[in-house]
């Protein structure tokens, strides 16, 4: 373990209480308290709450996915909410750095509201470790290959298969893109057809820039549609309607695009 890999082991610790942070937030609980993070194992932690609380399947799994996405240790882990009660799994899945190696089942239903833990048992580091010094040995060939493909590839508007898009957590609002809507503390908020379109844009490219030809063509010209200010309208509208969660801002890059931000 390198002293960068034990920096990154404090910082999973400030991640896992943000998971817990925003599953309540999701519950509609603002006041109660995430426990103190409890380490079962080497690779293993454990997430706990003061107080009773419900949850989206899919809402754990994007907010999981999203924010450990910040671990650069945390590529293969496995999630499994305990009854508090007597520790039976409740509900489990597994991350793959492999896609297709994800096991997700059981989506779009809602849990009961119970007394939960959730564990989170992640790869040996050791494994990652390895990797990484196979892959600096082969540096060069790779550099090659990733010339290559640059050259030839075009970018890829599709969404890899499987991936779920009609549920995503933007810090603590959940945005259900099927049935156009914005959920948060108990509140919901109806999206039009346009703005949901928008807001999936922004919402499967977090912290990045979207240049406004993109959106304009995505939205409107490949319908046979070009506009001008129609673009800024819908992104006001946006910005009203996520204005519940300060943490999450829709930015005007000057010269280039929006950005949404989602504050840590």
């Amino acid at each position: 373990m390198t002293d960068s890999d034990d920096f990154a082991i404090e910082r999973r610790e400030i991640l896992l209480r943000r998971i817990g942070h925003e599953l309540l937030l999701q519950s509609g609980d603002s006041t109660s308290r995430v426990l103190p993070i409890k380490k079962n194992a080497e690779y293993e932690y454990q997430i706990s709450f003061e107080n009773d609380l419900t949850f989206q399947t899919d809402s754990l799994v994007n907010t999981t996915q999203r924010l450990l996405a910040k671990d650069p240790l945390a590529d293969d882990y496995v999630v499994k909410v305990l009854n508090s009660s007597n520790s039976s799994v409740a509900y489990g899945y597994a991350i793959s750095k492999n896609k297709k190696d994800d096991i997700v089942a059981c989506r779009g239903r809602k849990q009961p509201r119970a007394s939960y833990m959730i564990n989170i048992k992640f790869k040996s580091s050791s494994i990652n470790t390895a990797k990484n010094e196979f892959l600096l040995g082969g540096l060069p060939f790779l550099v090659l290959v990733g010339f290559i493909f640059l050259k030839s590839a075009k970018p890829q508007k599709t969404l890899p298969d499987g991936q779920n898009t009609d549920l995503l957590t933007l810090g603590s609002v959940l945005f259900d893109a099927k049935n156009r809507k914005l959920m948060i503390n108990g509140k919901t908020i109806d999206l039009t057809a346009t703005e949901t379109r928008v807001l999936l844009i922004f919402a499967l490219s977090p912290n990045e820039t979207i240049e406004r030809s993109r959106l304009q063509k995505e939205i409107w010209e490949d319908e046979g549609v070009i506009v001008g200010r129609s673009l800024d309208m819908f992104i006001s509208k946006l910005r009203k309607k996520l204005e519940f969660d300060p943490e999450v801002k829709i930015l005007n890059i000057r010269g280039k695009g929006y950005k949404l931000t989602i504050s840590s």
